[in-house]
């Protein structure tokens, strides 16, 4: 059962350093209900968590955009997936967070509707371990919210998650992550 904890592990690029994003006056879109899903696929297991309560912060005069997820948000099927992959693999006591804090690559008009191919490119953290990475997926501006969507993987090696040999044919070592965020204009 441990196995399944590590697919948390990798289960979304976390985001590090929400805070450290400064964002102008204005131009704020936020949602604290994202949609966050990652798999694990192997001929012996396949295994499926879901976080709802993803959180992202994106400035359209600066195109930053911060994402922070708490581990513990994630939910499998199996209770007891869900404690593993929070004790074993991600160890969500000692790093309660996966974050990623960057800049839109594109420049994107923000005042009109429509839909765009877009990337991001910034530190990607899961595990405590930050990574630089460019996340490609879709941007939607529609009756004044902003969608952002992406499918990607993460490989566990690079956020240094262990998987004990007993369990290692039932977890991926690269973990495949969907978002679905929708981000309503932020007021104080």
């Amino acid at each position: 059962m441990k196995h399944h904890i590590v697919l948390s592990v990798i289960f979304f690029f976390a985001l590090s350093g929400v805070s450290r994003i400064t964002f102008a006056q204005g131009g704020m879109f936020a949602t604290a209900a994202g949609n966050t899903k990652f798999s694990s696929e192997t001929p012996m297991e396949n295994i499926n968590a879901e976080n709802k309560k993803t959180q992202v912060l994106l400035n359209t005069a600066t195109n930053e955009i911060a994402i922070r997820m708490n581990m513990r948000d994630f939910v499998f099927p199996n209770k007891l997936m869900q404690e593993h992959f929070n004790e074993n693999y991600m160890e969500s006591d000692k790093y309660p967070n996966g974050t990623f804090s960057g800049k839109l690559d594109q420049a994107i008009d923000f005042s009109k509707d429509g839909s765009y191919d877009a990337s991001a490119t910034g530190s990607f953290t899961v595990h405590g371990i930050s990574k630089n990475r460019t996340i490609k997926g879709k941007l939607k501006v529609e009756g004044g919210k902003i969608s952002l969507t992406s499918d990607f993987e993460v490989a566990l090696v690079d956020h240094k998650i262990d998987v004990p040999q007993i369990v290692f044919v039932k977890i991926a070592q690269s973990i495949k992550v969907k978002i679905e965020y929708t981000l309503s204009p932020y007021k104080k």
